[in-house]
């Protein structure tokens, strides 16, 4: 049975707040959890503060000691907690370059920090490196109309984009649960995905040009505003996805899209895996050219997150779930498809119940039964988060294995994601992550997903805490050819390190 959102009344919950803290308030210092040597690095000294006061001369841009400092010494998750005691806020490129090139030279390392959402701990230090906050470099520089880029400066928040391209027509590329904190030079750095890649591809696609500076304070200014530019070397392309450990991105100019003027979200109940895997074929054949997302959620993710939300799900309970999204600009066509597509699907039996809803407050709501499962989750006492490119094939098996495994250990073992793009998250959470846990997941997971031949991170980065798992998505050739552009662009190490590879 098919219902339309518009005639049923939900609560309506604040998506801006998506960030969750863990119960957990005391965790072990970085250096000491994973056991990390610090690296020749020298210490800051007095003269040096005088250094960066000259740079930056603003009262406001240098914060000192631990008490001022604790806020970028901890990530959000409560996985990784560093000591860094100097934090730096440059607001131009210049002072970035100023600031690194004596860095460079006094062999002080640097942490470089954006909004502070990610999950593998990539910008929060682990001994006492310098942090080089972005936050103040948020100025929207241009957004031209006709050709529909955006120039900005990397510290700029994705949901404040967004909000400025819909005043001119216009779309980000890429959104995500976390965009009213994330910065988009911390997106470019970690080539996220999020839940448009099916409809515009990897953000890697739609970066025209940026502006990094090295470590040594060496300025490259690859700011290209064109899709066709054939001229040797695609050298932006060395930054995205390189966390912040081959130079310091502080613009970027990315390519959007027109916004669509139509939107429909379906919640579907779907009884099995088999079920699921025919019904994205047939959203991709019925629904073409108006797809935009199409989310896998299991049973337990969901209960998770209804649990946390305090309210009820908008269908009755099934094994899984799908939420799918369309986008366009023509209301009659876009609903005929949608009609199309739910005929076929329910008069086959592939999926079971749903709903639909276009009218925005109802979309919202359903889109955070998908964007708060981390949330729920996150609200036990330790979460473990995974984010698995898998074949479409095993997509899910990775869940039951876990399961099996660790099931009565936890509390829950849950799958969810981005079916669309082979994304799986998994996450495994309880009341206490004791070392019988911990080491019946980890390696495993990995190891299961490089007998799939499948990625290890497929949207969240390796940061701090994946480095020495990244052997089993990428060959022993791969990783030494990484490490030599490492030790190329950063001869002294100073830029992130601990961080992606092991130095």
């Amino acid at each position: 049975m098919l219902r339309i959102l518009g005639m049923k009344s939900f609560h309506h919950f604040d998506i801006t707040a998506r960030r969750i803290r863990t119960i957990r308030t005391v965790i072990p210092y970085s250096k000491d959890n994973f056991q990390i040597k610090r690296g020749s690095y020298a210490t800051v000294g007095d003269a040096d503060i005088k250094h960066f006061e000259n740079i930056l001369p603003n009262g406001n841009q240098i914060l000192l000691g631990l008490d001022e400092t604790a806020g970028y010494n901890r990530d959000y998750f409560n996985y990784v907690l560093g000591l860094g005691e100097v934090v730096l806020r440059p607001r131009t490129t210049a002072q970035v370059s100023a600031i690194l090139q004596h860095c460079n030279r006094r062999k002080l390392a640097v942490s470089v920090y954006g909004g502070n959402t990610g999950v593998c701990g990539g910008s929060i230090p682990v001994f006492d490196e310098i942090v080089l906050s972005m936050e103040l470099m948020n100025g929207i520089e241009s957004i031209d109309e006709y050709s529909g880029v955006l120039q900005c400066e990397a510290g700029c928040i994705l949901g404040v984009l967004e909000e400025k391209l819909s005043q001119k027509g216009l779309i980000m590329p890429l959104d995500l649960g976390s965009k009213n904190s994330c910065h988009i030079g911390g997106n470019v750095a970690t080539n996220a995905g999020g839940i448009r890649l099916m409809r515009y591809g990897n953000l890697q696609g739609s970066v025209l040009g940026l502006e990094a500076v090295k470590a040594d304070g060496t300025v490259l200014d690859l700011m290209s505003r064109f899709r066709k530019d054939n001229t040797g070397y695609h050298l932006k392309n060395i930054f995205i996805g390189s966390e912040g450990t081959l130079g310091v991105m502080t613009r970027v100019a990315i390519a959007c899209p027109p916004a669509p003027t139509t939107q429909n979200v379906l919640f579907l109940g779907v009884q099995n895996y088999e079920s699921v895997l025919k019904t994205f074929i047939e959203c991709k054949k019925r629904l073409g050219e108006i797809l935009t997302s199409c989310e896998l959620i299991d049973k337990d993710a969901l209960q998770c997150c209804i649990e946390h939300l305090k309210r009820s799900s908008p269908i009755e309970e099934y094994p899984f779930y799908m939420l799918i999204e369309t986008t366009g600009r023509n209301v009659e066509h876009d609903e005929q498809k949608v009609n199309d597509f739910l005929k076929q699907v329910l008069s086959s039996g592939i999926v079971a119940d749903g709903v639909v809803a276009n009218e925005p407050s109802k979309v919202k709501d359903l889109w955070q039964l998908r964007e708060r499962i981390p949330d729920g989750t996150f609200s036990n006492n330790f979460c473990l988060t995974y984010d698995l490119s898998l074949p479409l094939g095993n997509f899910y098996d990775i869940v039951p294995a876990m399961k099996t495994r660790v099931g009565h250990l936890v509390k829950v073992v849950c799958g969810f994601g981005h079916i669309g793009d082979s994304n799986i998250h998994l996450n495994i959470a309880g009341d206490e992550l004791t070392p019988e846990i911990r080491q019946l997941v980890d390696p495993y997971v990995y190891e299961f997903t490089s007998k799939l031949r499948g990625s290890v991170s497929a949207e969240h980065g390796i940061g701090l805490l994946k480095p020495k798992y990244l052997k089993y998505s990428k060959t022993n050739e791969s990783i030494r050819l990484m490490q030599q552009i490492k030790a190329f662009m950063d001869p002294n190490g100073i830029l992130n390190p601990y961080k992606v590879i092991s130095n």
